[in-house]
């Protein structure tokens, strides 16, 4: 997948990404947030800008609020 750089992705963004994760790995959001962070963001939080990272960061904690 390609990421524009210079643009700030949203957390609906990180959201799907998230539950596509999920859902062909069959595994918790705490799974897919690891993997996310591992492969997507290649271990470096700032690699797409600080409100790309927080926007992950929300969206990661909207699953928790569900549970």
């Amino acid at each position: 997948m390609t990421v524009n750089h210079g643009g700030r992705l949203q957390p609906d963004y990180f959201r799907s990404y998230l539950l596509l994760i999920m859902s062909s790995q069959d595994c918790s959001i705490n799974c897919a947030s690891d993997f996310m962070l591992k492969t997507f963001f290649h271990g470096n939080p700032k690699k797409f800008g600080l409100e790309s990272y927080k926007s992950f960061q929300i969206a990661v904690q909207s699953f928790n609020k569900e549970s």
